[in-house]
């Protein structure tokens, strides 16, 4: 028996952040698995996949962008320039 969803009582921001949080998902899994491929050809496939997959996702967070649910604000310059520290320290 297949479930069937109703997307009459979701709102269009609740279907962009279930998307994005499947598009998320699904990239996570295309790059462990990338990684794990037994083959040349088969880890190929997968980062093709990988890569299609960040488009879509992409294009979900900039439409999201776009209507302003998934604001980014700017980094404080004192925060960067932590970083900026913080892993230059890192390196060897």
């Amino acid at each position: 028996m297949q479930a069937t969803v109703n997307t009459a009582n979701f709102d269009d921001k609740e279907i962009l952040t279930d998307a994005l949080a499947s598009e998320k998902f699904a990239a996570d899994s295309y790059n462990t698995f990338s990684c794990e491929a037994a083959t040349p050809q088969v880890r190929q496939n997968f980062l093709s996949l990988l890569s299609e997959e960040h488009e879509i996702q992409n294009s979900i967070f900039l439409e999201m962008s776009k209507r302003g649910w998934y604001p980014t604000p700017a980094a404080e310059q004192q925060k960067i320039d932590d970083a900026r520290v913080k892993y230059r320290n890192m390196a060897p």
